[in-house]
C-alpha cells in the first residue's frame, strides 16, 4: 500500500486528488496539509511514502518546504504537483530532491502512474519535460535571468512578487532582515534592475507566482 501525504491550499484540489488516487486498491491518503508548517508536521508524524507537494503555498513555497523535507526525511518521495509550467520549476525542484513534476493541467491522466513510479524510487519525468531536459544539457540557449539565481535568492524574488515586504519574507524563511535585504540587493545586480518594482514585474511577468498574497 503507498501512503500518501497531499500537500494543497486548495481543498477542492485536495478532495479531487484524494478521490482519483484512493479509487486505486493499492493507494491510501493518510492526511492532508494545507500550507508548509502543516506538511512538515504532518510528514514527521506520518511518514508516508509519498508527499504530493504543490509548489504554490501560503506563506514559504513549496520549493522551501521541499528541501526541509528531503534533507530531514530523504526516504519519502516527493511529487510536485504545480500549475506553473514545467520550464518554470522542474529543474530547479528536481535538483533539490522531488522525483517528479506534474502540472496540473496533466495530473488527471498521469497522476496514477507518477505516484507508482516516485513511490517505487523512481523519477517520474512526463515527455515535455524529457525533452526540456534534453535541451538543457544540448543547447547553447541563453538562460533566463532567473535561472541563474541561487534557490535562496529565487524564493526571495517569488515572495517580493507576491508583494512580500522584506520583514514578512525575512520572518518566513527564518532570516534576519539585513540578510534579506543582502539577498534583494543581489538580486537587483544579477538581474541588472533597479527596484524592488522591477523584480516583482519581472516575477508575475515571468509566471514565477500565480497570485498576489
Amino acid at each position: 500500500m503507498i501512503r500518501i501525504l497531499i500537500v494543497d491550499d486548495h481543498p477542492v484540489v485536495r478532495r479531487g486528488l484524494r478521490a482519483a488516487l484512493e479509487e486505486m486498491t493499492d493507494m491510501k491518503v493518510v492526511d492532508e496539509a494545507q500550507d508548509g508548517p502543516d506538511a512538515l508536521k504532518k510528514a514527521r508524524a506520518l511518514t508516508p511514502d509519498v508527499v504530493l507537494l504543490d509548489i504554490s503555498l501560503p506563506g514559504q513555497s513549496g520549493l522551501d518546504i521541499l528541501k526541509h523535507l528531503h534533507a530531514e526525511m530523504p526516504e519519502i518521495r516527493i511529487l510536485i504537483l504545480s500549475t506553473y509550467p514545467e520550464k518554470q520549476y522542474a529543474i530547479r525542484c528536481l535538483r533539490n530532491g522531488a522525483l517528479g513534476y506534474l502540472t496540473k493541467e496533466s495530473a488527471s491522466e498521469e497522476l496514477v502512474n507518477a505516484v507508482r513510479k516516485v513511490a517505487g524510487g523512481r523519477k517520474y519525468v512526463s515527455t515535455s519535460l524529457g525533452e526540456l531536459l534534453a535541451s538543457e544539457l544540448h543547447t547553447n540557449q541563453a538562460k533566463m535571468p532567473h535561472e541563474d539565481l541561487s534557490d535562496r535568492e529565487f524564493s526571495v524574488l517569488c515572495l517580493l512578487g507576491r508583494g512580500k515586504t522584506v520583514s514578512q519574507i525575512a520572518r518566513l524563511l527564518s532570516l534576519g532582515v539585513p540578510t534579506v535585504n543582502t539577498y534583494r540587493s543581489r538580486l537587483l545586480e544579477k538581474m541588472k534592475m533597479d527596484s524592488t518594482a522591477q523584480l516583482m514585474h519581472y516575477a508575475i511577468e515571468n509566471k514565477l507566482i500565480d497570485k498576489i498574497e
